[in-house]
């Protein structure tokens, strides 16, 4: 599912009721379901229930939301917290926007869900954005740097915030596939990868940072024996799971068990429409092991589960008959980009979409909009013209990172190298302590110059691309993007490039592993920046 990023910064004079909105008549008050983690651009408010982020981007705004239930209105409530008559209006936008989506609830009728309580009770999981808010300064003492009032979100946070919205966790290198394109260069387990022990204190430690939201990975994550028992130690813990996976483990019985239960997400991985591509990419019997797959989820009644496509040139052209497979098993399509990472170093030259093949990929995403996720993949495309759905941001080490399966942490789960390691949640001061102290994370929060993409027209969509599909082809970190659609890319390579990780698959000495079924527990959905569409229903922009 694919949220709606607004902004309702400084609207037109209106009224509670305008046409087409949310009516605010009465009381209201925070959904017991949804919780909220202060930032410096105000809080971001994440509903357990519906998959739904919030980003209030106004810590008065804040204020008025936490004290909406003291007062008989909102518009009490809002002078209650100090908003000037001037700007009643823009608040009472912001406020309508979070009713149209279920953030505050009217205290009428209201039905009978508990507060959360991050220390004690269960939450139920998953995800996706919207956001409202009037530009304010940041609090002080808030914990970061402020930020000007007016702006926009994005550049907000490109200085990072006091803990990730999410994150990758790849829980384990051993696979049974040996995907050619594997970011991750998978297929052995590392003897020194973290225990149940340690997973379990990190994941007290996201619960206590208030990370919504984990995308689980590997390797193939199931194949650990404890893997379901993190999940549930996880989701017991109000830290959110997506798994993703081959599907060579769905059984029907293993469909049901996910089809009970509430919020669970799975990511089944194919790239193409026919057992001839995908076989190519990810090996024989691949392509009828994830149809199987989708196959059982579907007669279990799963419903929205995700295809999860790679796009390579030779599956770029199968992305309809792709959409029509999702469709089939009443799940949805995520197509994500190619990165020279991993194993994909040796073959990028030979599978990643040619210009032409970008430019019909760029014009194929715009008319899907809203039906397809992009993982906010493409937003290197954003030099054609109109930008695609997304952040269109370089979030390493800002807003997301990677925990590889021996607890290093890195920028970007797509940046699997020596020179983007943070650090490790065996550290004294745990992943926390990486997050906030780093100073690789540090120099990644600073303004960035755009070096020699500064000056081209096009920067301010693409922002120079990505880090990793840079660094990994040559190319300066400062520098333009290898699949830049301006062509400033091309010839731009050096002959010398980096080497990718350890080849788990090659070059570690064989670990036995042991495969062992363990009941589902509840997982969620998409990472919050990556699949939400920026639209501003504000006649005055989007800061």
């Amino acid at each position: 599912m694919r949220g709606v990023l607004s902004t309702t910064d400084a609207p037109p004079a209106g009224t509670l009721a305008e046409p087409g909105g949310a009516e605010l008549r009465g009381g209201w008050r925070l959904n017991p379901l949804v919780d909220i983690r202060p930032e410096s651009f105000g809080a971001m408010a994440y509903h357990f229930g519906t998959r739904r982020l919030s980003f209030l981007k106004s810590r008065r705004l804040l204020e008025v939301v936490r004290g909406l239930e003291a007062h008989a209105d909102v518009t009490a409530a809002c002078r209650a917290h100090g908003v000037p008559e001037r700007e009643l209006s823009a608040y009472t936008r912001a406020l309508r926007t979070l009713a149209e989506t279920d953030m505050i609830v009217p205290r009428a009728g209201l039905g009978a869900p508990a507060p959360i309580d991050r220390s004690e009770a269960p939450g139920t999981l998953a995800m996706a954005p919207t956001t409202s808010g009037v530009p304010a300064p940041a609090a002080p003492g808030s914990g970061t740097r402020a930020r000007p009032s007016g702006t926009p979100l994005v550049e907000r946070f490109q200085f990072g915030l006091d803990a990730p919205i999410c994150l990758t966790w790849e829980l384990t290198y051993a696979c049974n596939l040996a995907c050619t394109h594997c970011l991750s260069s998978s297929g052995r387990r590392d003897p020194a990868e973290l225990s149940t022990a340690e997973c379990m204190r990190v994941i007290d430690e996201l619960e206590a940072m208030q990370v919504f939201y984990v995308n689980v990975g590997g390797g193939e994550p199931t194949i650990r024996r404890d893997f379901f028992e993190l999940l549930e130690y996880a989701t017991a813990h109000h830290v959110g799971v997506k798994f993703s996976t081959n599907g060579t483990r769905i059984t029907p019985l293993v469909a049901e068990q996910l089809a009970a239960s509430d919020y669970v997400d799975v990511q089944i991985s194919i790239d193409g429409a026919t057992a001839e591509v995908n076989d190519a990419v990810r090996g024989p019997g691949s392509y009828a092991a994830a149809r199987r797959a989708m196959e059982h989820l579907a007669e279990a009644g799963f419903e929205g589960f995700k295809l999860s496509v790679v796009v390579t040139r030779h599956n770029v052209e199968q992305l309809d008959d792709l959409k029509a497979i999702a469709d089939l098993y009443g799940a949805q399509l995520r197509v994500t980009r190619l990165r020279p990472s991993g194993r994909a170093v040796d073959v990028w030259d030979d599978l990643h979409p040619t210009a032409d093949q970008q430019r019909r990929l760029y014009d194929w995403l715009l008319e899907r909009g809203e039906r397809v996720l992009t993982g906010d993949s493409f937003f290197h495309l954003a030099g054609y013209g109109e930008a695609l759905p997304g952040l269109n941001l370089c979030g390493a080490g800002r807003v997301v990172c990677l925990i590889d399966p021996v607890g290093d942490v890195y920028a970007c789960p797509f940046a699997i190298h020596e020179e983007f390691r943070a650090g490790n949640v065996r550290s004294p001061g745990g992943f926390a302590g990486v997050w906030r102290q780093s100073e690789l994370f540090a120099g990644l929060r600073q303004p960035q110059t755009g070096g020699a993409c500064q000056a081209c027209s096009a920067f301010d969509s693409c922002r120079g691309g990505c880090m990793a599909a840079k660094f990994f082809t040559g190319l300066p970190l400062d520098g333009p993007d290898p699949e830049c659609v301006k062509g400033h890319g091309t010839g731009a390579r050096q002959s010398v490039r980096p080497e990718p990780g350890v080849d788990h698959s090659r070059s570690r000495p064989s670990v036995p592993v042991t495969l062992a079924r363990r009941p589902p527990a509840r997982a969620c959905d998409e990472s919050p920046l990556a699949d939400f569409a920026l639209s501003a229903p504000s006649s005055s922009g989007s800061g």
